[in-house]
């Protein structure tokens, strides 16, 4: 019988976001040149990781919501993964970095409450989520900011994975949050003090519908990008509108104002869509129409558009009805309609031994 200790077991877990305003104006392009605003908050939807370490000199991704795994001889360096690039990516920075060079042995699982291309940050959530479990286990000094920054750094720069910078902090932080991005990397992080009432409140007016659409924000966000660089007027203007509305937006939460919450919702919104032609299409503008028709005041695509999910603000008195549409509407189209809580903690790990 084998007298060694058993191997701990690492978890982590990083809650999802809403964006409500501001989004798009924390990517690079934009930032770097006009600063840009943010206004968001965490739900009680979370991305996992778990690591476990093995002494076979082997490294074990395993990807439970994708059915996906991939096995590794121990290296300092691997081979940038095809179908899990964020695990290969995060494991190669903290070897380098972090580790002296030297590899690691361990299975990681790793799974999100929300599919991939949900609008809801699930991809940054996962790095955050991964990099916790990293500083767990290594005992590594990174504070909230430290992770954040650390996050972004491996998807945009390691990886070249285009994106904004909001769901880095959202995860890592937690709650609600204003939160401001300036050149230089230089990023501003306000909690907001959000009365109990106000968020009671908002917490009965929210809808999640799932479009039942998954899209690739990449591929939106480069042709922001494209805009941005190009200095495209109408592209532009739209940031500063939405920029803008964030700013409002964060009186009308912070004074529980709904009326004019649900007006920047709209407003935001309406600017968003002259951001890149692929953010809305005839069956998400058709889906958003039917809101209205059954109770919802405003809604938007959260996330860079395209598909995922569609947050909905109405009447709490009216939300069952809405809830009861929206259902009936998605046994046809295999969507989802949830009721999320918000969550004030951020990113957090434990050991179990």
């Amino acid at each position: 019988m084998s007298n060694s200790a058993p191997q701990p077991l690492i978890r982590s877990k990083a809650p999802l976001r809403l964006g409500f305003a501001g989004g798009g104006t924390d990517i690079a392009e934009y930032y770097d040149r006009h600063g840009g605003y943010v206004l968001n908050a965490t739900v009680d939807m979370y991305a996992y990781c778990t690591i476990e370490p093995r002494s076979d000199e082997k490294v074990v991704f395993y990807a439970a919501d994708l059915h996906v795994r991939e096995d590794f001889e121990a290296a300092p360096v691997l081979k940038t993964s095809q179908v899990l690039p964020l695990h290969t990516g995060i494991y190669n920075h903290i070897c380098a970095f972090f580790n002296e060079g030297r590899p690691l042995c361990f299975a990681m699982t790793t799974y999100s409450d929300a599919p991939a291309g949900s609008g809801l940050g699930s991809s940054s959530t996962l790095v955050v989520a991964i990099i916790k479990a990293y500083v767990e286990w290594l005992n590594l000094p990174l504070g909230e900011y430290d992770i954040a920054a650390l996050a972004y750094k491996i998807e945009r720069e390691d990886l070249a994975l285009a994106g904004g910078k909001q769901d880095q902090y959202a995860a890592a932080f937690g709650g609600f949050n204003f939160m401001e991005f300036y050149k230089d990397n230089r990023v501003i992080i306000n909690p907001l003090r959000i009365k109990r009432w106000i968020r009671n409140e908002l917490e009965a007016s929210l809808v999640l519908y799932y479009t039942g659409v998954s899209r690739d924000s990449a591929s939106i966000i480069k042709e922001q990008i494209e805009h941005s660089i190009k200095g495209d007027a109408k592209n532009v203007e739209s940031m500063h509108e939405m920029k803008h509305q964030a700013v409002l937006m964060k009186e009308a939460l912070l004074k529980g104002d709904f009326k004019s919450f649900s007006g920047c919702l709209l407003a935001g919104w309406m600017a968003k869509k002259n951001m890149a032609a692929s953010i809305t299409n005839s069956f998400l503008d058709e889906m958003y129409q039917f809101a209205l028709d059954n109770g919802a005041e405003a809604a938007k695509i959260s996330g860079a558009g395209g598909g995922g999910f569609m947050m909905i603000l109405c009447d709490p008195c009216r939300r069952i009805e809405l809830i009861r549409a929206l259902s009936n509407r998605g046994t046809e189209t295999g969507s989802l309609v949830l009721t999320p809580s918000f969550t004030e903690i951020g990113t957090q790990a434990w050991t179990l031994y």
